[in-house]
């Protein structure tokens, strides 16, 4: 895990899910997923958006060219949890259609403009990952 990263959780944790720095106000979790190709678990901080249902996170990579690491996790392995503020949640992650996808990334630009930044840098479509609790 990148400096970056483990000072973002360490913030998260210690503050009920709240961070300053560029993620002031911002929506965001904590994402554990069990890694691809290694099977270690991993954390991701994202920020998210509330759907129906659960939640929607956004594999931006701030426009890289390719997805990040998260992604292919959630895709090799679905089931995660995350955390929002103090608590806990088991979920199943899924990627949205393009029709599920369409609105809540629109949303998502219009919330935090640096999305539509990532948009303009990279020339695949951002994916929207959906994180739905398990029953």
């Amino acid at each position: 895990m990148s400096d970056w990263n483990a000072s973002i959780i360490e913030e998260f944790r210690a503050n009920g899910g709240n961070v300053g720095g560029p993620f002031a106000g911002a929506t965001l979790l904590l994402l554990h997923t069990t890694g691809a190709k290694t099977g270690q678990r991993r954390i991701s901080p994202l920020m998210y958006q509330d759907v129906d249902n659960g939640y929607a996170v956004f594999a931006s990579k701030a426009g890289a060219p390719t997805n990040p690491d998260w992604y292919h996790n959630i895709l090799a392995n679905p089931d995660v949890t995350i955390e929002i503020g103090d608590g806990s949640l088991a979920c199943h992650a899924s990627v949205a259609n393009p029709e599920v996808r369409a609105p809540i990334w629109e949303r998502q630009k219009a919330a935090q403009a640096g999305f539509a930044d990532y948009e303009a840098r990279t020339e695949r479509e951002i994916p929207v990952s959906l994180l739905q609790p398990r029953q």
